[in-house]
C-alpha cells in the first residue's frame, strides 16, 4: 500500500507531522528525469518514500512557514542536497534561528508569538521564494502570494493542472470555516492582529480563484472560494468579539484610499500614511511604502514581526486608474516608511527616488548606529540632491533638508490641483486645531539630532508656505500663519531647553550625545577577514585640540596603532584603522574607541558589533535576502 495519496494531478500527499505535497512534472530537469517538489517538509520521512512516485530525488523544498511540524526533518534535506526556499518574511528563522533562540526573551515575556516552535537549529537555505510573482522549481511553476494569519510570515502557493488551481494554504485554513490553531495568531499581549490578517488573507487567495485547497493539516477543500470565505465570516465575528469597535476589513480592501484632493490620495489603511500622486496618465507616485493593510504591531522587531505586501494595490488600479506605480519617495529611512521600497521595485517595476541625506543610509543600513532600519539594503535608483528640483510626469517635486525627527530625513514640495503640499513624515504631529495650544515635536536622540533642527524646519515652512501639510502618521492639516508661528516658538523652546540644560563651559556638545561613534557599527564577517573601521569625533570644544583615537579589538583580532588628528573647534573628524578579524567564529564580539580630546579622556566612548562565521557557513547560505526560481 503506497504512503502518498494522489490529491489532485500529479499532487500526492504524505502524511507525517504535517501533510507533505509532492508535486511531480513531466520532463522537469531538461535531462529526461520526472521533476518534483514537496511542499512543506515535515519529518524528511517522505524521502524513504519517494521511489513509490518512481522519484529518486526532490529538486526543492518550498516552505509555507517556519514552524517546526512543518520542517523539522529539514536537516535530511540538507544531506541529500535538495534546495530549501522559504518565505522572505521568515529567512532568519530557518537560516539563523539559532540568534533567535540566543535572543529570544524568556523573563517578563510579552511575545505571544509561537517562534519558539522554529527550528532548533539552523539549516541553509538555497533562497526565498519570490512574493506575488511566478518561479519555476523542478519544471514546475509556482505562484507564491502572502498568507499571513497563522504567521506574520506565511505564504500560500499556487500551481495550475488544467483546469485546476491548487492552492497550498499551509496553516492559513484547516478546514471550512476553520483554523488549525487559534493561538497561532495571537502575535502580542491583547491584541488579535493575526486573526485580522486571517481574514484579509482569505479575502485576497479569493481573488486568486483557486479550485481547491490543500492544507498542512486537514482535508482537501474543493470548494475552495466558499471555504475561504465561511473562514473570513467567522473570523471576521472572532475579531469584533475582542474589539471596541468592529472593524470592517471587507471595505479595507475596497476602499484603502481616500482622496485629499483629486490628483492626492491617502492609504488610510497602512501602518504609516502612504500617499499617492496620481497622474493623467495613468502613472502613480508614492510617498514612503512601509507597512501596507496593517492590523497592528505584533511583538518583536525581528524580521518575522514585520511583513511588507501590496494588498491595496489592485484597488488602486481598479479605482483611480492607475495602470503603473512609476515611483516611490522616501522621506527617511525608518522601516514603517520603506519597508515595501524593494518589493514595490521586484514586483511593479517602480523606481526608488531618494533624498542625498537619506540614500547612503538606505544603501548600507547597518553602517551607522541608528534605529528602526530595514533589514536589506535599499538603493536609490535615483539619489535627488537637497535643494533641487525633479520632473515627475506634470508634477515638479522639490526637495528640502529636514532634520529634526531625524537627520537623515527630507521634505517633498509638490503642487496638485492647486494646492501647495509639504510632505513632512514623521517631524511633528501637525494635528494642531483650535484650541490646542501646542504641536508635539517628533525628535528621538539616537535619530541624530541638533538643537536648532526645528528652527531650521519652522524656517523652511515659512519659505514655503504650503496650502497642506500632510505627515507620516497624524491627520494632515491647513497650514496658516498662527500655525506657522506657533511651530516657530517651539523650534525656539526647544533650542533654549536644551541649550539650559546642556555644558556650556567651553564646550558644546551635541545634543544627542554622539561625542564618539565607530562605523560600520554592524559587520557579518568571516573569520579572519581584513577589515576598516572609522572612529568618528566631535570635538566639542571652543578651541582646537588633538583627537586620538585607539581601537579596542576582541580577543584574537590585530591591535592597530592609535591614531591622531588636530580638529577644529566644534569639528567632526575620521580617523580610519584597519586590523583583522580573529580566526574563530563567535558572534555579537565587541569594539569600542578609546578617545582622548586634548587633555580630557572620553573613555571607550563609542562601540562596534561583529559576528564572525566561518567560511563554510557564509558559503552555505545562498543570497538568503533575494529570490531563487
Amino acid at each position: 500500500m503506497s504512503a502518498f495519496t494522489e490529491v489532485a494531478p500529479g499532487v500526492h500527499r504524505f502524511a507525517d507531522t504535517c501533510n507533505v505535497y509532492v508535486v511531480t512534472a513531466g520532463d522537469g530537469s531538461g535531462d529526461g528525469r520526472r521533476g518534483a517538489i514537496a511542499i512543506d517538509f515535515g519529518s524528511g520521512e517522505v524521502l524513504d518514500h519517494l521511489d513509490e512516485l518512481g522519484l529518486d530525488t526532490l529538486d526543492a523544498i518550498l516552505m509555507t512557514h517556519h514552524h517546526r511540524d512543518q520542517g523539522q526533518g529539514l536537516p535530511r534535506a540538507v544531506a541529500a542536497g535538495i534546495p530549501i526556499h522559504v518565505p522572505p518574511v521568515e529567512q532568519d528563522l530557518f537560516a539563523r534561528v539559532d540568534e533567535m533562540w540566543s535572543a529570544r526573551a524568556l523573563y517578563n515575556d510579552y511575545n505571544l508569538r509561537q517562534d519558539r516552535f522554529s527550528l532548533l537549529d539552523p539549516v541553509p537555505i538555497a533562497g526565498t521564494v519570490p512574493e506575488y510573482r511566478t518561479a519555476r522549481f523542478g519544471g514546475i511553476d509556482v505562484k507564491t502570494v502572502p498568507a499571513p494569519g497563522h504567521t506574520m510570515g506565511s505564504v500560500a502557493y499556487l500551481v495550475d493542472r488544467g483546469d485546476a488551481r491548487i492552492a497550498f494554504t499551509g496553516d492559513l485554513i484547516y478546514a471550512p470555516g476553520k483554523v488549525w490553531s487559534l493561538a497561532a495568531t495571537q502575535w502580542s499581549y491583547t491584541e488579535n492582529e493575526g486573526p485580522a490578517m486571517t481574514v484579509l488573507s482569505c479575502l485576497l487567495l479569493q481573488e486568486e480563484e483557486p479550485t481547491i485547497l490543500l492544507p498542512s493539516h486537514g482535508e482537501p477543500m474543493p470548494q475552495a472560494i466558499e471555504a475561504l470565505e465561511s473562514l473570513a465570516v467567522r473570523m471576521g465575528e472572532y475579531v469584533d468579539s475582542r474589539r471596541t469597535n468592529p472593524w470592517d476589513l471587507r471595505d479595507w480592501l475596497e476602499r484603502p484610499f481616500v482622496r485629499l484632493t483629486d490628483h492626492l490620495l491617502l492609504n488610510r489603511t497602512a501602518n504609516s500614511c502612504v500617499y499617492v500622486l496620481l497622474s493623467d496618465s495613468g502613472a502613480a507616485l508614492f510617498i514612503d511604502y512601509g507597512y501596507d493593510m496593517s492590523t497592528g504591531w505584533p511583538a518583536g522587531t525581528d524580521r518575522a514581526a514585520r511583513r511588507p505586501w501590496l494588498a491595496s494595490l489592485p484597488a488602486l488600479k481598479r479605482d483611480f486608474g492607475v495602470t503603473s506605480i512609476e515611483v516611490v519617495l522616501g522621506t527617511h529611512y525608518h522601516d514603517d516608511h520603506i519597508a515595501g521600497l524593494n518589493l514595490l521595485r521586484d514586483v511593479e517595476g517602480t523606481e526608488v527616488w531618494l533624498p542625498e541625506n537619506v540614500a547612503p543610509i538606505m544603501a548600507d543600513p547597518m553602517r551607522t548606529d541608528l534605529p528602526c532600519q530595514w533589514f536589506e539594503p535599499i538603493p536609490a535608483d535615483r539619489v535627488l540632491p537637497l535643494g533641487g528640483t525633479v520632473r515627475w510626469q506634470e508634477y515638479e517635486i522639490v526637495t528640502h533638508e529636514l532634520p529634526g525627527h531625524t537627520l537623515y530625513a527630507a521634505a517633498f514640495e509638490f503642487e496638485v490641483d492647486g494646492v501647495r503640499v509639504l510632505a513632512t513624515g514623521d517631524q511633528q504631529t501637525a494635528e494642531g486645531r483650535l484650541g490646542v495650544q501646542r504641536e508635539i515635536l517628533n525628535y528621538q536622540y539616537r535619530n541624530r539630532f541638533r538643537r536648532d533642527d526645528f528652527i531650521q524646519s519652522a524656517a523652511l515652512y515659512r519659505r514655503v508656505a504650503p496650502g497642506l501639510m500632510i505627515t507620516g502618521h497624524w491627520q494632515g492639516r491647513e497650514v496658516d500663519e498662527d500655525y506657522l508661528q506657533l511651530l516657530t516658538e517651539q523650534g525656539d523652546e526647544l533650542a533654549a531647553i536644551h541649550d539650559g540644560l546642556l555644558p556650556d563651559d567651553g564646550q558644546r556638545p551635541p545634543a544627542d550625545g554622539n561625542l564618539v561613534l565607530v562605523e560600520p557599527f554592524y559587520q557579518r564577517v568571516t573569520a579572519g577577514d581584513d577589515l576598516t573601521y572609522e572612529v568618528v569625533v566631535v570635538n566639542a570644544y571652543d578651541d582646537a585640540r588633538e583627537v586620538v583615537a585607539e581601537l579596542v579589538t576582541p580577543p584574537g583580532w590585530s591591535r592597530p596603532e592609535p591614531a591622531a588628528v588636530v580638529a577644529g573647534a566644534g569639528e567632526t573628524v575620521r580617523l580610519r584603522f584597519a586590523v583583522r578579524a580573529g580566526g574563530e567564529a563567535r558572534k555579537r564580539q565587541r569594539l569600542a574607541a578609546d578617545v582622548r580630546v586634548g587633555g580630557v579622556r572620553l573613555g571607550q566612548a563609542g562601540d562596534a558589533v561583529v559576528d564572525t562565521v566561518a567560511a563554510t557557513a557564509l558559503d552555505a547560505v545562498v543570497d538568503t535576502a533575494g529570490t531563487l526560481g
